[in-house]
């Protein structure tokens, strides 16, 4: 991988070598516009409260991430975004950047292993979302190549780790537990007019490369399609992110990271972990009905092949894996597998905006998690990262392990926008207040009351952004 990326960015370099240098001779005229005019420094800052009905008694709501404290005020964000997009109508070569970086209690979420996570020693942390560098290459076909090498968000999915950009506060199932960054190489092909080719090399979910960045010694892929149909009133965007995803920790009791055992495997992973897949796969449809109604569908698909009780056959199906059993056979003498977990969704959107300044919003989403893998709360400061480290993490807050859990979430919200004159940088006010509620329809008790696990929890929930612009 590590190759690959090299090359990659030679060839960029050398590219943007000729363009600049070219013919020396040649100068811009006076009406060109410089390569700097476009680029943007901006961002927001957002705050917000999760009122939970049920007063759990330990103040977490299960299921969420960035709204996971109880009626508690939250500092969320504070981004700062420096971009230098590409140019969409570039028939040449084109040059471009993204940088964000994100101060505020969600930035324990969106850490790159390796880098800042354990830099402030607080819920309100300190993160990089994104540090690339971006080129488009007129070549394979009329539209060309887009590529970005360096650290970006993940594709999967509807919803952004930038707040700003989401239709509510609350985050849905599928994209509070899907990937949320990557660092490598992302190549967008633009095959023709409605069809967009996606291939990437990536280190796998929220790490960087090399050790201590890169928790095990694989890479992950990142590729899919995107239509763009009916004049772009219609796009579709079919997504994966697989690869070998569980940190090599040589050390099952956790006592002696990183040699412990000699020969051990993580605690709970019944694999090798360079070679154990975790998929991440998203369809999203937004279909645009008209200037003010949208609808979006997006279904999701997620598989982690090395995990949960080993079996003869290593099925997801437990008929199949008691076979034998019901033969008399002694299980001991087959060879053993793991089974596996799957998570499985689909979060329905509707937005309709009244005028410039009231929008309204609905969200629908049925999400299975089938055997209690994927979903989690992570109330330590360090828990999130140290999950994916491998490290001890006592106080995440799972389900009962190998059982399934079956969540309906129903949401409905406002966006009040407000333009605001005479300060300087702060272009606007935005409030976004909704109301959720969401249940377990099978048997489970994921969440939490005042004395102990509930099936359902109530919320109102609320954040303010503040948007500004620097250039």
């Amino acid at each position: 991988m590590n190759r690959n990326v090299c090359a990659m960015a030679a060839i960029i370099v050398l590219s943007t070598s000729q363009a600049i240098c070219g013919d020396a001779s040649t100068k811009p005229s006076a009406s060109t516009p410089s390569w700097l005019d476009s680029l943007s420094i901006d961002g927001f800052l957002s705050g917000g409260v999760a009122l939970n009905f049920a007063r759990p008694y330990n103040k977490i709501n299960f299921g969420h991430l960035e709204t996971d404290r109880a009626n508690w005020p939250q500092f969320n964000q504070a981004i700062l975004n420096v971009a230098r997009p590409l140019d969409q109508k570039a028939t040449g070569l084109d040059f471009g950047l993204g940088f964000i970086g994100m101060l505020g209690t969600d930035a324990r979420y969106t850490q790159f292993l390796g880098q800042t996570e354990y830099l402030i020693h607080d819920r309100t942390q300190l993160s990089i979302v994104e540090a690339n560098l971006q080129a488009h290459l007129p070549i394979l076909t009329k539209g060309g190549v887009d590529v970005t090498i360096g650290q970006f968000m993940s594709y999967n999915g509807f919803e952004k780790l930038t707040s700003k950009d989401n239709v509510f506060y609350t985050r849905s199932y599928s994209s509070n537990f899907g990937p949320f960054v990557d660092t490598g190489v992302m190549s967008i092909v633009h095959a023709t007019d409605w069809l967009d080719l996606y291939a990437g090399i990536v280190s796998g979910v929220d790490t960087s490369i090399g050790w201590p960045g890169d928790n095990n010694n694989s890479p992950s892929i990142h590729a899919g399609f995107g239509l763009n149909l009916l004049d772009g009133d219609l796009s579709i965007l079919a997504i994966t992110h697989s690869g070998p995803e569980n940190p090599n920790v040589k050390d099952p009791l956790l006592v002696g990271w990183p040699d412990g055992v000699i020969g051990g495997v993580p605690a709970g992973c019944a694999c090798n972990p360079n070679n154990a897949w975790r998929l991440f796969n998203n369809l999203t449809a937004t279909w645009n009905v008209t200037e003010n109604l949208s609808f979006t569908s997006d279904i999701s698909y997620f598989r982690e092949s090395g995990w949960y009780p080993v079996s003869a056959f290593g099925s997801s199906f437990d008929a199949l894996n008691a076979l034998p059993n019901g033969f008399g056979f002694n299980t001991s003498l087959f060879p053993q597998h793991p089974r596996g977990a799957n998570a499985y969704g689909i979060a329905q959107y509707a937005t309709y905006k009244i005028d410039d300044s009231i929008k309204l919003g609905a969200r629908v989403e049925f999400w299975r998690d089938a055997k209690n893998f994927f979903a989690a709360a992570y109330p330590g400061y360090f828990d999130s990262v140290n999950s994916q480290h491998g490290f001890p993490t006592p106080s995440m807050i799972e389900q009962p392990q190998g059982h399934g859990t079956s969540y309906l979430a129903i949401t409905a919200g406002v966006t009040f926008s407000q333009k605001l004159t005479g300060l300087p940088y702060f272009s606007g006010l935005i409030l976004r207040p909704e109301l959720r509620w969401e249940a377990a329809v099978n048997d489970a008790a994921p969440f939490f009351g005042p004395n102990g696990p509930k099936r359902t929890q109530g919320l109102f929930s609320m954040d303010v952004i503040a948007p500004f612009t620097i250039q």
